[in-house]
Formats: structure tokens, sequence, C-alpha cells
């Protein structure tokens, strides 16, 4: 079963309308930005973080203008940080295609990823919300931030649990949570409804990069290289559970192949298989799945009608079964 898709079938007219408002915000005059803009959004994702928040505004009783305009934010600034992500790590594809800095090179990508930020602000203000226009500056902090204790954690290869979800509460849990956030604040929430729905986004967020991780670890084609993670220094937290719960001297040999960073084919297969004998990626779905008890728990005390419910539900179980 597609959970997305259900869901889109659901918002199916409001996605329709957050695509026109969507194409306006991007619509350029100057070629090259026009050319590259096409280029970015030539293969889109599934548009959940918009889905998030049009699905949130709805239960809570309203969608205006103002809710698409932020479900617009959310996804300007959701695909910046994606095109400034592969520059950061040098990576050559995105989404089964050439990324943009492959295309169009580094200095070209970063200007792009630029003028999408700046156009999210854009969008942001027309919000007519201060309290959004600040979660929207906070969410580019935490994002900036994310990466760059990623990277620092990458750099200094150090193996620890609470860094690693301070990455991931800083990058993915945060688009996640200001998404739902934003979206209740538009549909006229209360301040106890508003932060019942920020968790139950940093919750999704958090589960939604724990799946994303796990991938990592198998030979399936899941749209990234297998290994890519390890490759480029991240350790996540399958790898991190392995190297402090296997025996010491294996512990230590692993090590060593991640401090020399000699990422050898033969290198990277050794280093993935330890992670999955030594239960860490059985950890990583245990985990994954507390965190989505607590989402559970979160949609089951809402007040909505069940169809509202059912839906979010499928939210749940699309971070927990999809294939990438």
């Amino acid at each position: 079963m597609d959970q997305s898709k259900i869901i889109q079938d659901f918002l199916q007219d409001e996605l329709l309308l957050f695509d026109k408002y969507f194409r306006e915000s991007v619509k350029s005059y100057n070629p090259r930005v026009a050319e590259m803009i096409t280029y970015v959004f030539n293969t889109s994702g599934k548009r959940l973080r918009p889905m998030l928040v049009l699905l949130t505004a709805k239960a809570c009783g309203r969608i205006l203008p103002e809710t698409y305009h932020g479900a617009v934010t959310v996804e300007l600034l959701h695909t910046a940080t994606l095109v400034h992500d592969d520059v950061i790590d040098k990576s050559e594809t995105r989404r089964g295609k050439e990324s943009v800095n492959a295309v169009f090179d580094n200095t070209k990508a970063v200007l792009i990823g630029d003028y999408l930020l700046s156009t999210a602000l854009m969008e942001s203000v027309k919000t007519n919300d201060l309290g959004i226009v600040g979660i929207i500056a906070e969410l580019g902090q935490n994002l900036s931030e994310g990466e760059l204790n990623q990277y620092s954690l990458a750099q200094e290869v150090i193996v620890d649990e609470d860094a690693y979800f301070e990455v991931i509460d800083k990058k993915t849990a945060s688009l996640m949570r200001a998404s739902i956030t934003i979206g209740a604040i538009t549909g006229g929430a209360d301040k106890e409804l508003i932060s019942q729905f920020s968790r139950l986004g940093g919750l999704l967020g958090i589960c939604f990069q724990i799946r994303d991780d796990i991938f990592d670890y198998y030979h399936t084609d899941v749209g990234k290289p297998t290994g890519n993670d390890i490759k480029e220094g991240k350790i996540t937290l399958p790898l991190i559970y392995a190297l402090q719960h296997a025996p010491q001297t294996l512990a230590d040999e692993v090590k060593q192949l991640i401090f020399s960073r000699n990422y050898s084919e033969a290198n990277i297969t050794k280093i993935l298989a330890f992670a999955r004998d030594h239960h860490g990626v059985q950890y990583a779905y245990d985990r994954m799945n507390d965190f989505l008890e607590e989402a559970e728990s979160i949609i089951t005390n809402f007040s909505f009608n069940s169809e509202i419910k059912s839906l979010m539900r499928l939210f749940l179980a699309y971070v927990k079964e999809r294939r990438y």
C-alpha cells in the first residue's frame, strides 16, 4: 500500500491549488534562474511537508491562502537545503538524476539554493503572521546548525548517540515540526493543540530520518548509493549502536577503518555487515518504533473525526514502511 498516495488523493483539490501557488512563487523572467529552477523541480518529490501543512490545517478546521503560502515556504526551504547538501556532500545524484551541482557546478548550485531560501522567506511574509516568519527564521538557523554539527561529527569521527539525535532534530525533525506547526496555526488551533502538533511533527521527522539511515545498510534500489553515508563520514544510529555494543576488538577494527577513511568497496561492505551483524539496524528499528508509539498516542488523544485521524496514522505507516 502506498500510504502517501491515499493522502494525496484525499488532498487532491488542495494540492492542485498548492501547485498554482508554488509555480507562481518560483516564476522568474531571468533565463539563467528559470533554467535552473526548471531543472530543480523537474523531478518533484512526494510533497510530504506541504501535505503535512494542508492536512493539519484541514484537521483544525480551515485552509486559508496563508496556509498555502506556508506550505510553499517549507517546500522551498526543504528544496534549498537539498541543493546545498549535495554541494557539501559532493553528491552527484538526487532522486535518480544528476544533482544540480553536477549539472551546473557548485557555485551556481549554492546561488540557486540561496535564491530558493530568499523566495521561501518572501512566501513566509505572505502568511501575515510574524509567529510563522519567526518559525521559518529559527528553522533556517536549525538547519544550518544541524548541518554544521553533522559535518563536524564526521570530521572528528565522533560516535555518540545523543549527538546523532541532536543533529537529526535540528535537520529533518525541525522541518517537519515547522510544517505541522504552520498548518495548525493557519488552521486556527489553540496553543495547546499547536504544542501537541509540534511534538507530533518532531517525532515524524526523527522517525523519517532513522528510516532513511537504515536504507544505507542494504543493497536495494532506494534512490541513493548503499553505504553512501559512511563514505561521507556520517556515523548514523545503526553503526553507533554496533560500535558501542560489539566486542571491543571488532569495534576497534571497524573504528580504524573509519579513522583511516579507507572507504574501498570491500571496507564499506565490511562496515555495513558489522552494523547489521551486531544488531545496529534492529536497534534503529526499535528506537523508531518507540517514537512511532508516542506519535500514535498523540493522534489517539486528538478529538478530530476518525477519517482525519486515520489519515494521520497513514503518515506514521508511511514513515515506517516506506521504500525510499
